[in-house]
C-alpha cells in the first residue's frame, strides 16, 4: 500500500474489495485515469478550461476551424502518442488476465488501456489512432496523416516543450498557410475517429459497452466525473440491475448518491491496491 493512501481511504478500499470479491467486474474509465500519464483531464482540480471546444457541426462547416484543429492536433500529436500507461492502466490489464475484470469501457481516446495490455476495451468516444475519410470511408493510421501534414507543410515545427490540452492538441500561434490533410484515395475530408462535442456515440459502439456490462455483475467507475452523458447511461444501467457500484475519483461525481462506496483518491493509488486485495 502506498503512503498516499490515508487510513480512511484504506478502509474504503477494503470495503470495496469485500463487495467485489468473487464478482465479474466491468470498468468505466475517464480522463482522470490518464492524468498520471501526462494527459490532462477536462475537469477537476488543475484542469484547463476549454472555452471553445471543437464541435462536430463546426468541424464540418468551417474550413478555418478544421485548419486550426489540424495544426493544434499535429503540434500535440507527438507528445500525446508518446504517453505511457501508468499503474492504473497496468493494474486493470493484470486484473483482466487474472479473470477479475471482464473488460474496460473507456471515455478516453488515448489508447492507453490497449497499450497496457487490456484486451477487451470499448472506446466509446473513439480513438486518436485512426482517421476516417468522410467521403469514401477509407481508414488511415494517424501516423500516416502526420507524415502527410509534414510533407505538405515542411515549415511546421513541433516544439520540444508543449502544454497539452485534454484532447491531445495545443493552442497554435498561427494557422496561416497551413494545408489541411485530405484523403489520398478520393481527396475527401478527413476526421479523426473520435466523437466531438455535440456528436452522438455510434450505436454499435454503445451496444458493445452494454454487452460488456451485461456480462459483468459489478461496476467500477475510475477517473470520471460522469458529466458526459455516455458515462451516466452506463452507470444508470448498472444501477437498475442493482449490482455493486464503486466510484474512484478525486472530486464528487453525479453518481455518488448511487454508489455503494465512493473512493476519493487517485486511480494510480487505489486500483493497484484494490488489485492486491482481490488476488
Amino acid at each position: 500500500m502506498t503512503a498516499t493512501i490515508s487510513t480512511a481511504l484504506a478502509a474504503d478500499i477494503a470495503k470495496s474489495a469485500e463487495l467485489l470479491r468473487g464478482r465479474r467486474i466491468a470498468l468505466l474509465t475517464g480522463a482522470g485515469i490518464s492524468t498520471d500519464s501526462g494527459i490532462p483531464a477536462y475537469r477537476g482540480e488543475g484542469a484547463r478550461t476549454r472555452a471553445d471546444p471543437m464541435t462536430g457541426a463546426r468541424y464540418l462547416a468551417d474550413e478555418a476551424a478544421r485548419r486550426r484543429y489540424w495544426v493544434g492536433g499535429h503540434l500535440g500529436w507527438k507528445a500525446f502518442a508518446s504517453a505511457q500507461p501508468n499503474t492504473a492502466h497496468t493494474a486493470l490489464a493484470d486484473m483482466e488476465r487474472d479473470g477479475l475484470v471482464t473488460g474496460v469501457i473507456t471515455q478516453n481516446v488515448d489508447g492507453l488501456h490497449l497499450r497496457a495490455g487490456s484486451s477487451r476495451v470499448v472506446e466509446v468516444h473513439g480513438t486518436m489512432r485512426r482517421v476516417l475519410c468522410l467521403q469514401c470511408g477509407q481508414v488511415f493510421d494517424r501516423r500516416d496523416i502526420a507524415s502527410q501534414i509534414e510533407e505538405r507543410n515542411p515549415w511546421i515545427a513541433v516544439p520540444d516543450n508543449i502544454v497539452l490540452n485534454p484532447d491531445g492538441d495545443v493552442a497554435p500561434e498561427s494557422t496561416d498557410d497551413f494545408i489541411v490533410p485530405s484523403c489520398t484515395v478520393c481527396g475527401g475530408m478527413l476526421k479523426p475517429d473520435v466523437v466531438f462535442f455535440g456528436e452522438f456515440v455510434p450505436v454499435d459502439r454503445f451496444r458493445a459497452a452494454e454487452s460488456l456490462l451485461r456480462s459483468s455483475n459489478a461496476l467500477i467507475v475510475a477517473g470520471s466525473s460522469l458529466v458526459v452523458n455516455s458515462g451516466v447511461r452506463i452507470v444508470e444501467r448498472a444501477r437498475r440491475r442493482g449490482i455493486p457500484l464503486i466510484i474512484i475519483n478525486h472530486e464528487p461525481t453525479r453518481a455518488d448518491p448511487w454508489a455503494d462506496v465512493v473512493l476519493a483518491g487517485g486511480t494510480g493509488d487505489v486500483l493497484p491496491t484494490l488489485k492486491e486485495q482481490l488476488t
